[in-house]
């Protein structure tokens, strides 16, 4: 299973499941990212961290340790 952070920049996923607990999944699924939405990634900081997508036609800027918990396909 690959996570958000693996994905390469221009590149287009879907989110298959969020794994995380309590108030950090709340907080991902409250930007938006929710089972079934796809994401792009337009770009990532210089040393990885945030990483800039576009969720259902806005940018977010995501840090790693929450993208990782964003299981795509």
């Amino acid at each position: 299973m690959k996570t958000l952070n693996e994905v390469p920049v221009g590149q287009t996923v879907k989110v298959t499941k969020l794994t995380g607990e309590g108030p950090v999944k709340r907080r991902i699924m409250d930007m938006g990212i929710t089972k079934g939405v796809e994401i792009y990634v337009r770009k990532v900081a210089p040393l990885g961290d945030p990483m800039e997508v576009t969720v259902r036609g806005y940018e977010l800027s995501v840090r790693k340790a929450d993208a990782q918990m964003i299981d795509v396909e």
